[in-house]
């Protein structure tokens, strides 16, 4: 019999590209991941994977159980949230830690969408940033699951005993001011962006940190007209053509008039969103919560640049550095 959970890892396994990302985002080594499919492959009787020394590559009998893998565990997901209900049966409390900018942009949108109102779920919501919202998590703490995010391996911490669930990317894209005369979704590169003026995040902070990194890689060092923490303010301040600066594209989804939206081939940074959640917690109905939001956050554009570049900038590999 198939085991629904070496279904999940298939998944994974075949968005991320390789049992290492799998094994990442899944917080399991890459040798548990390994052997999860190598027991998919004796259960089946297919070969799922061409590996070598340096990759794994999936077979079209593994893209074909991948597709049906995907509807399989929703529809499976679906019918234990159905099951665990009952008309005298309240609905399930969750108590959700979400930073801002997600809160903003896509809690809203699952709110409306149909599915959200078969899930049996009595939401409670506390909007702060990740730091914070971990802290609700700890021993006795009043949250369930934190929504959060990380800028590569920068300063974020959370107990061991948190069950650690990816939920997608949110990429940071240059802005520059219309002003500027530098037309929408131009390919610039990042030493030519150099000596211009910025807004940057403050010095010290973790994602400031990172940030300096991947620029100073590549030759890019920028003239600091102001320091912001709050994407929003530096969209704004760059509108008024105050300076250039990196934001999220869930940020520009508010995008105001009088910026454009570069692109950027050796700059490849994002925010990786997951869940933190409390294994006890982690019933039919959350998992369903997640897998969601998963889907809304990938399935709303940002308003900006078109299909061009941007397709391009979306194909490349970013740099979690």
């Amino acid at each position: 019999m198939v085991n629904l959970l070496h279904l999940r890892t298939l998944l994974e396994v075949t968005r991320q590209g390789s049992f290492a990302a799998a094994a990442t985002q899944l917080g399991y080594t890459a040798s548990a991941v390994s052997q999860q499919m190598a027991a998919l492959e004796r259960d089946t009787g297919v070969e799922l994977f061409h590996r070598s020394a340096r990759s794994v590559v999936p077979t079209e009998a593994a893209t074909t159980m991948t597709r049906h893998a995907a509807k399989v565990l929703t529809d499976v997901e679906a019918l234990l949230a159905a099951a665990s209900r009952t008309h005298d049966s309240p609905a399930q409390e969750l108590r959700l830690g979400i930073f801002p900018s997600l809160a903003t942009y896509v809690l809203p949108d699952i709110l409306r969408n149909p599915r959200w109102n078969t899930l049996g779920i009595e939401l409670r919501v506390s909007v702060a940033e990740p730091a914070q919202t971990i802290q609700g998590l700890r021993s006795g703490g009043e949250l369930d699951v934190a929504l959060v995010y990380q800028v590569g391996q920068s300063g974020l911490a959370w107990p061991h005993s948190l069950e650690r669930q990816w939920i997608g990317d949110d990429d940071f894209r240059v802005v520059l001011p219309a002003s500027w005369g530098i037309r929408e979704d131009a390919e610039m590169q990042a030493a030519q962006l150099s000596d211009m003026p910025w807004i940057i995040h403050h010095p010290g902070t973790s994602d400031a940190l990172v940030i300096e990194r991947l620029f100073a890689s590549c030759n890019l060092h920028p003239r600091v007209v102001a320091y912001s923490d709050d994407f929003h303010a530096s969209l704004e301040m760059a509108s008024a053509g105050l300076g250039a600066a990196l934001v999220p594209e869930l940020a520009l989804r508010r995008r105001p008039p009088g910026v454009v939206v570069l692109d950027v081939p050796d700059i490849r940074l994002a925010r990786n969103v997951f869940a933190l959640l409390i294994n006890e917690k982690r019933t039919a109905q959350v998992q369903l919560f997640t897998e969601l939001l998963a889907d809304t956050l990938r399935g709303t554009p940002a308003p900006g640049p078109g299909s061009g570049a941007a397709a391009r900038a979306k194909a490349a590999p970013k740099r979690h550095t």
